[in-house]
């Protein structure tokens, strides 16, 4: 017997292995097969233009919100209200019925729980429209609303909406001066305040400043409120940050309120003006203030707060960009919350080509687009960043004020793969945009969305900041996918974009291996952008590496997938979730870049997709993956179950 083991015992090892080498070339011929699907399909959605753009979808709160702008602009007659819009209200109705939970409440994510302030703004929009409290859906918002801490426990914006129309004393929710565009800020550079606050709350904030100071109060349908809603026992307030701060602004917004009852009116009439100019500078070459919908829906109302006549071309003007972000049919209307044409086209191209599909005439007519779209304008950004020459990207069609960080890293790794029919444009556009990407790094190392040093943390105490989204600082998700930019476009490792982005993710390493998510849910979209530009820039730690993939291994869901809630953001750790195919390919695409591709948790995960993808190509994905606003607003990007998993598979069967 001693002597026939020997012999036998290599050639069963040899035929393990063998079953094992072929099963993988298996796997692979698989996800090749799927990629293949995938290409074809995703090359089809390219628009004769050359550009990608999938719908994105957000909660309830829109359709909510634009029951009220319809009651601002065309108020009740005699008590009566009966819009011209209706019909379209009626559509809005049954919507925001049909999304209505079974504990009475409205989510802000899908699978979510209720939210207080989209379950208010969903109860308030059919009060409104006419539907009585003692329905039985009313009946049971009303009950989840008292369950959640009742119309106090709102946060600022909505009960400033609800103030619009007397439904809220106004004396209990913050004012927001037009005199902001006048006050100094908190640091060396002279914008002044407007500029420390972040992108999007400066496009905010400028228009409801104007509607609250001009605007008055207009009335609601005779006999309808929502007092109903207010919590027995609990007292109004403006809402409470921290006790020395929250105590100082408070006694600053009763000085406002003192201020506009008896202030200089030469000096209030300047800032309105003021107000008003940059409002409208801001509009011009783009869709609509910051090209988002809140700021879009604001300008609406302080043009008509300011009297502006019905036929006048700003007006019409900041109207029809509003129109644009519905979607209407016979029976439905919805809207969306921005376009997102750029990042889905520098998205689109560059999975294609990292996954082995280098389309010729596809990369082309997607890299033509994209350096059309190249910003020219010296933009808000300017204002801490001075010294730059203008360049970058937005997220969408047209926002000449507002590129991004995150679309421009983004654009100039698409940019890596494809042919421009000019190549010289494109080389002179590709440096303008590096040299643009580079100065636009903050004084930690790391890289913001909009601006550059958005940090000046005071802001977060003053009565309006309790949107969670008052400031734009650095975070590890947008710094990774700089410095991956950075370093494929050869930025040598001693460059301070480089060593100072590669300091910041080593430092923002969590204790358990992952990194923060700002603009995808969460920790997921951070570890697969921090470990992918740590690897670009060749940073050698592997300890780092293994912690990060050991993270992503003991998250994997049972069916080979991963999925994360959008709650992991309340609890400041992952939260589990139903595998999705984005969030499958997040992590994939992690365990790719730390050189674990073909471990056989790699191997689960890329079985996974390959067994759950839809006949047309895609995959099927109904949760939110991307972040608005941490806690506030998420949305579905409909395009990332395409080009994600498609790249990953790509990758994999390389």
């Amino acid at each position: 017997m001693s002597a026939v083991f020997p012999t036998q015992q290599p050639f069963r090892r040899r035929s393990i292995v063998g079953e094992l080498l072929e099963e993988r070339q298996n796997l692979r011929d698989a996800a090749r097969s799927a990629a293949d699907l995938s290409a074809r399909a995703l090359v089809k959605k390219q628009t004769a233009d050359g550009y990608w753009c999938g719908e994105l979808l957000a909660d309830i709160s829109l359709e909510s919100d634009y029951v009220l702008l319809e009651l601002w602009l065309h108020p009740p007659e005699q008590g009566v209200w009966n819009p011209p819009s209706k019909r379209r209200l009626e559509k809005v109705c049954r919507r925001i019925l049909s999304q209505q939970m079974a504990d009475g409440g409205w989510w802000v994510y899908p699978d979510g729980p209720a939210d207080i302030n989209s379950t208010v703004k969903a109860y308030t929009a059919l009060r409104m429209c006419g539907h009585s409290p003692d329905s039985t859906p009313m009946r049971a918002a009303c009950n989840r609303i008292h369950s959640l801490g009742g119309l106090q426990a709102c946060n600022s914006y909505t009960k400033i909406n609800l103030s619009l129309f007397g439904l809220y004393p106004r004396k209990y929710v913050p004012t927001i001066p037009p005199e902001l565009v006048l006050v100094p800020g908190g640091s060396l550079y002279m914008g002044g305040m407007l500029y420390e606050m972040a992108s999007w709350t400066r496009a905010i904030v400028v228009p409801l400043s104007i509607v609250q100071s001009v605007g008055g109060v207009r009335p609601a349908p005779e006999g309808i409120s929502v007092d109903e809603l207010i919590l027995p026992g609990v007292r109004l307030g403006l809402p409470k940050r921290d006790r020395f701060l929250s105590l100082l602004f408070h006694q600053v917004d009763k000085l406002l309120k003192l201020w506009e009852r008896r202030g200089h009116r030469d000096a209030r009439t300047a800032a309105i003006r003021q107000a008003e100019r940059w409002m409208l500078d801001h509009c011009r070459n783009s869709d609509g203030l910051g090209a988002i919908y809140p700021a879009i829906q604001y300008t609406v109302m302080a043009l008509e707060a300011l009297n502006y006549p019905s036929d006048h071309p700003d007006l019409i003007e900041a109207k029809a960009h509003f129109e644009r972000l519905i979607t209407e049919t016979d029976e439905d209307l919805y809207f969306q919350p921005c376009f997102s044409p750029v990042w889905d086209t520098a998205y689109a191209a560059f999975s294609l080509a990292e996954a082995g599909y280098p389309n010729a005439e596809a990369l082309r007519k997607s890299a033509d687009w994209l350096l059309a779209k190249e910003i020219r304008r010296r933009g808000d950004w300017a204002v801490k960043r001075p010294h730059l020459h203008p360049s970058g990207w937005a997220f969408e069609f047209n926002n000449e004020h507002y590129p991004d960080i995150d679309d421009t890293a983004m654009v100039l790794m698409c940019l890596e793969h494809s042919v421009a029919s000019d190549p010289e444009k494109q080389r002179a556009v590709e440096a303008r945009a590096l040299d643009w990407l580079k100065g636009m790094q903050s004084r930690d190392g790391g890289y913001a969305a909009f601006d550059a040093d958005n940090d000046w943390g005071v802001l977060n105490s003053i009565p309006f900041s309790d949107h969670n989204a008052m400031l734009d600082p650095t975070c590890p998700d947008i710094t990774g996918r700089v410095l991956e930019a950075l370093a494929r476009r050869g930025v040598p490792k001693s460059d301070p974009a480089i060593h100072g982005a590669v300091r910041y993710l080593v430092n923002r390493q969590e204790k358990n291996g992952s990194w923060y998510g700002r603009w995808g849910v969460n920790y997921l979209y951070g570890t697969f952008l921090a470990l992918r530009g740590l690897r670009a820039a060749e940073y050698d730690d592997p300890n780092l590496y293994r912690r990060a993939t050991d993270w992503v291994v003991s998250v994997q869901n049972a069916d080979g997938g991963w999925g994360e809630s959008c709650l992991s953001y309340v609890r400041d750790e992952f939260v589990s979730a139903p595998s999705t195919p984005s969030q499958t390919a997040w992590a994939l695409l992690t365990m790719h870049a730390a050189g674990r591709k073909e471990s056989p948790y790699a191997e689960r995960g890329a079985r996974y997709l390959i067994d759950t993808q839809s006949e047309d190509g895609s995959w099927p994905e109904s949760l939110a993956t991307g972040t608005g606003f941490p806690n506030v607003f998420y949305m579905r990007y409909t395009m990332y179950r395409h080009y994600f998993p498609l790249w990953v598979l790509g990758l994999y069967s390389q």
